[in-house]
């Protein structure tokens, strides 16, 4: 597949350890002592997870993201769900590694991947989705990016590259992942299911009927990672993907 290649160098943009975390007892201790509510887990070389918690369904929930440290600054994926975690983010990454956040990519449209996306476009940080994320969150009238990126994209950052790819439909039409291949880090954000999980979650917006083949896609092009970080509960090893496309087959099966 050809690629569009984006070259970050430090703020000026040229457009187009290891071990298994368990957030779901991270959220019952929240919900418990209201403490931790954004939690920092350093999961490679220069990867990190960061959680936050809403509700949903009246029950309080974790949500992973991500973010990347580089030479040139930090690169976030997807935003936090808490509002009121946005600015303690950037104040968390500067103490922790006195760098600023220049760069942030949703991987989806809905709100646990694009709540701060207009407070950082406020921040001067560089936002980006995919033209069809864009597309779906004016639609629904979620935040949205300011740049966009129409196909499968490289980006250069620091001496970091790393690799937004969409396979395919499955828990929104638009979901993408990113492979960060000097860790061997894919994060699958809400397309991918936590070996936690025992259903398929939120699926108003989900293409049920494609989600499994999307999957395989990602299972063959990344035989290598070593780490897949789930948009919800603990992560761990690959097992998160063949644990999502199970759960697909099983739904599909008793439907």
């Amino acid at each position: 597949m050809n690629f569009q290649r984006v070259l970050i160098a430090g703020c000026i943009l040229i457009h187009s350890v290891f071990a298994i975390q368990s957030l779901s007892a991270q959220a019952l201790t929240f919900a418990q002592k209201k403490v931790d509510k954004l939690i920092i887990t350093s999961i490679a070389k220069d990867v990190f997870v960061y959680s936050t918690f809403n509700e949903f369904a009246g029950k309080l929930f974790p949500s992973n993201s991500m973010y990347l440290v580089t030479e040139d600054g930090v690169v976030l994926i997807d935003t936090p769900w808490d509002a009121a975690q946005l600015q303690p983010l950037l104040d968390s990454i500067k103490t922790r590694h006195g760098k600023d956040v220049i760069m942030c990519i949703s991987t989806h449209f809905h709100a646990d991947r694009t709540a701060g996306l207009e407070y950082y476009n406020g921040k001067n940080i560089k936002t980006f989705s995919t033209q069809m994320t864009l597309d779906s969150c004016i639609s629904r009238g979620e935040k949205r990016a300011e740049n966009i990126f129409r196909n499968d994209t490289i980006f250069k950052v620091g001496q970091y590259e790393f690799e937004a790819y969409y396979p395919g439909p499955g828990h929104s039409p638009d979901n993408i992942v990113i492979w960060v291949p000097h860790a061997r880090v894919l994060f699958g954000g809400c397309f991918v299911k936590s070996t936690e999980n025992t259903d398929l979650g939120n699926l108003s917006d989900a293409v049920v009927g494609q989600w499994a083949q999307s999957m395989l896609k990602v299972e063959e092009r990344y035989p290598k990672a070593k780490v897949v970080v789930p948009g919800h509960f603990g992560w761990g090893s690959k097992k998160n993907l063949k644990h999502t496309r199970r759960l697909v087959e099983q739904y599909l099966k008793e439907k």
